[in-house]
């Protein structure tokens, strides 16, 4: 059974390969610093009757944002002050061999989670991220992520959204 858990000593940074060697490396050398500065956070999903260290099937990783209401679709933005808070999706990654499995799925829904878990305590408008060309935004598309009017390549999820896709 798999089950998503903070990155922690008792995981397999150095086993991951997702393909992008930049994924990689963030993982395997940034994510922790940053935990530990309270940067951000990251999440690993993992196989839970494996051994220790356990290899990493996939991560996420989780930030508070703050936008400017003005740079989102008008839409969203006509109903919020000029500063609003949010959760930055900054990166998601699949192992290679998970890959085309529906784990990158799995991730997403448990980032939406862990927004939820925030938004439940502190607010938030929405989770942002920002992908790194087409064929990632048209992944992000398919989950009715929107691109903010002033940069096609950052997306949004409204809260509305987020609450209806946990419903179903």
């Amino acid at each position: 059974m798999h089950k998503v858990e903070l990155l922690a000593t008792d995981h397999d940074r150095d086993g991951f390969d997702c393909g992008s060697e930049p994924l990689n490396l963030y993982l395997k050398q940034t994510a922790r610093q940053h935990a530990e500065r309270g940067i951000s956070r990251t999440f690993v999903l993992v196989d839970e009757a494996a051994a220790t260290p356990k290899p990493i099937i996939g991560f996420f990783s989780l930030n508070i944002c703050q936008i400017k209401s003005e740079s989102l679709p008008p839409q969203e933005a006509r109903k919020l002050p000029r500063d609003a808070a949010g959760v930055r999706l900054g990166r998601l990654a699949v192992a290679k061999t998970y890959q085309r499995q529906g784990i990158g799925k799995t991730l997403l829904v448990a980032a939406m989670g862990k927004f939820m878990e925030i938004f439940n305590s502190a607010g938030g408008i929405g989770l942002f991220v920002d992908v790194k060309d087409q064929e990632a935004k048209r992944y992000y598309e398919q989950f009715d992520f929107i691109a903010m009017p002033s940069n096609e390549l950052e997306l949004f999820l409204p809260v509305k959204t987020i609450q209806q896709a946990l419903k179903a």
